[in-house]
């Protein structure tokens, strides 16, 4: 019996096939790999694999990682995989980072404007939406057990020496793009940071082996 791809919509299917895996170096390989062994390792056995994308403020870099490992896991077919994110605070998904992934080709859709608002982030026709909004990274909608905790910045990682419940807890952090806030280059810096997080995912999951 063969399995159905999922349909992801064709403007991000358009991005990920431009993404050259082959210009991360060798020393960043070798971050990812930690992560790439903890999903084959759940794949080969049968196990559901969940993954909470941990960064301060869960506002920029965990929402970023947390949409492309999510919609990667679909483009390579990798089943059973749900992606999460939170902070060691809550604040708010910062609007840039929604409208970096609304040019990329996802459709967003606000269904709260508040202090913390929500986001649907659709990347399939058919699947459900990524839900967006900031967190703690214990926060009932998040996994309390038999998840990897990712780091996806440095204080987070120095902050979080612990993350309870996580079976694994691996650095891979990444520049926070806030640093370019109200300046000239800051579309150009969230897009970069977003292509940079999407590589990186596409080059995690196409090493995975799914037979």
């Amino acid at each position: 019996m063969t399995t159905t791809k999922p349909i992801l919509l064709s403007e991000i299917e358009n991005v990920i096939k431009e993404l050259n895996p082959q210009t991360i170096s060798s020393e960043r390989k070798a971050v990812l790999q930690p992560l790439t062994d903890f999903i084959q390792s759940k794949v080969s056995n049968q196990q559901e694999i969940r993954i909470n994308f941990i960064c301060t403020h869960n506002s920029r870099r965990s929402h970023l990682s947390q949409v492309w490992a999510q919609t990667m896991a679909n483009y390579f077919n990798i089943k059973n995989v749900f992606c999460y994110s939170g902070g060691t605070e809550a604040t708010a998904l910062f609007p840039m980072v929604a409208e970096t992934l609304k040019k990329q080709g996802f459709e967003i859709f606000k269904l709260s404007d508040t202090n913390n608002s929500v986001y649907t982030i659709k990347y399939s026709e058919n699947e459900h939406p990524v839900i967006g909004f900031s967190k703690k990274l214990d926060d009932d909608f998040n996994p309390k057990s038999e998840f990897v905790a990712i780091m996806t910045c440095d204080s987070a990682n120095e902050a979080c020496p612990f993350v309870p419940g996580a079976e694994k807890r691996i650095p891979i952090t990444f520049e926070d793009p806030k640093a370019f806030d109200n300046t000239p280059q800051q579309v150009e810096k969230y897009i970069e940071r977003s292509l940079q997080i999407a590589t990186e995912m596409k080059y995690v999951f196409s090493k995975i082996s799914i037979k």
